[in-house]
């Protein structure tokens, strides 16, 4: 069974895929104050009865208002405050879903690449990165190794004891006896191969690697963060789709090391999301999933989403992005993925802007003179669907609606 949502004035959608044979992910484009949050974000929490959510905010009055709202309609409803982790009622340790090395290989792949400083950066020379993700590896494989239960504050303690000395040509570490003994016991390992790549680097190479990876480490994993893993249970992603739920996950508008955590979160809970669907008979998660993404590329760049989001369908997951033009979504993730995820969202809402690019864009799909869409009228909006010629309608008038009210405590 799907949901009716609200897309506009009149425009009443069913998330049905098998009756309207389309995906439900949705493209949402307006700047500040277009009504992006209020419109649609909040017309999903309260049209939402079945499927289960993941709400990615950094609004937390919104978290306050609907989490009793959301209990009082029979959801079961967490909270992970990335803002304010001593406040979350769970946290998030992303080593906590490792399994395998391929696992480890991923975990520090999509750490490296979380980091905002490479945003406008990724032709940069994959070598460093690739590096720093061989020594990350090496790191957590050991960490995983040694402890019966590990967290990723273990790996972050482990990484914050690594000094580097040179010796000849190469380098010495005070961590080598650690991995000579693991040799010892696991020839030629994982782990120590990876930390191979690493150890008999140049000691300038080795000296760059090293800087480059502390600075994404601090940057990423805050001391309150850390306690949080230690401290608080952690997020089962697949028994989010047991019963429904909704996960709020409370990032910041204004720090980049939050937006680049939950980057991360999102990436790992795409391909635990994943892995239990395949895991499945049917290869499909028990409950719908959606993932719905406020300001989505507001720095929380997540890893490989281009090639998650052309199959979310077939695991019965789906997708809002929330976004202020399509030129922010360029920026993030390159052209050429940005038109892969534009091209996997099967409806498309416009509510107006002044990027040039993206108004070029929706005039062309249009077919209107670019002045009409760059100078549209305030809460007029576009509404494309897939199979579906282009609807001009107005702006969701949420306040009227009885249940928003009533989770807004206007109403009994």
């Amino acid at each position: 069974m799907g949901e009716i949502w609200t897309l506009g004035e009149g425009q009443r959608v069913s998330t049905a895929c098998a009756e309207t044979g389309l995906n439900n992910n949705i493209l949402v484009v307006g700047p500040s104050g277009s009504g992006k949050t209020m419109s649609y974000a909040e017309m999903c929490l309260v049209k939402t009865e079945n499927a289960s959510l993941i709400v990615t905010l950094s609004k937390r009055r919104l978290v306050k208002r609907y989490a009793p709202y959301l209990a009082g309609k029979g959801f079961r409803v967490y909270d992970l405050n990335l803002a304010e982790p001593g406040e979350s009622g769970i946290a998030y340790d992303p080593l906590r879903y490792v399994r395998s090395d391929r696992d480890v290989t991923y975990l520090a792949q999509a750490i490296v690449m979380a980091d905002p400083r490479k945003e406008g950066n990724r032709a940069a020379d994959p070598f460093w990165d690739d590096a720093a993700i061989s020594l990350l590896s090496a790191l957590i494989a050991y960490v995983r190794h040694v402890k019966s239960r590990p967290s990723f504050d273990d790996v972050c303690a482990l990484f914050a004891r690594l000094r580097v000395t040179e010796e000849g040509e190469s380098i010495r570490t005070n961590l080598d006896d650690l991995f000579d003994r693991l040799n010892a016991e696991e020839p030629e390992g994982f782990a120590y191969q990876c930390w191979k790549t690493f150890r008999y680097a140049p000691m300038r190479t080795a000296g760059s690697i090293y800087s480059s990876l502390s600075v994404t480490m601090d940057t990423i994993f805050s001391p309150e963060l850390r306690r949080a893993m230690r401290e608080k249970a952690w997020v089962d992603f697949p028994a989010l789709t047991a019963e429904k739920t909704v996960l709020f996950v409370t990032t910041s508008a204004v720090n980049p090391s939050l937006n680049a955590f939950a980057g991360l979160f999102y990436s790992q809970a795409v391909k635990e999301l994943f892995e239990y669907a395949e895991s499945r008979e049917n290869g499909v998660l028990p409950r719908p999933l959606h993932l719905l993404c406020d300001d989505f590329a507001v720095g929380a760049r997540v890893s490989s989403f281009a090639q998650y989001i052309s199959v979310f369908r077939e695991k019965g997951m789906s997708v809002s992005i929330l976004l202020q033009s399509e030129s922010q979504l360029r920026s993030m993730y390159g052209d050429a993925d940005a038109v892969t995820i534009i091209n996997n969202c099967d409806r498309y809402l416009y509510l107006g802007g002044m990027d040039l690019a993206t108004c070029r864009s929706v005039a062309e799909r249009m077919s209107l003179p670019l002045p009409e869409v760059l100078y549209m009228p305030l809460g007029r909006e576009f509404l494309f669907q897939r199979g579906r010629r282009p609807v001009v309608t107005e702006r969701f008038h949420i306040t009227e609606d009885p249940e928003w009210r009533r989770a807004a405590g206007l109403t009994e």
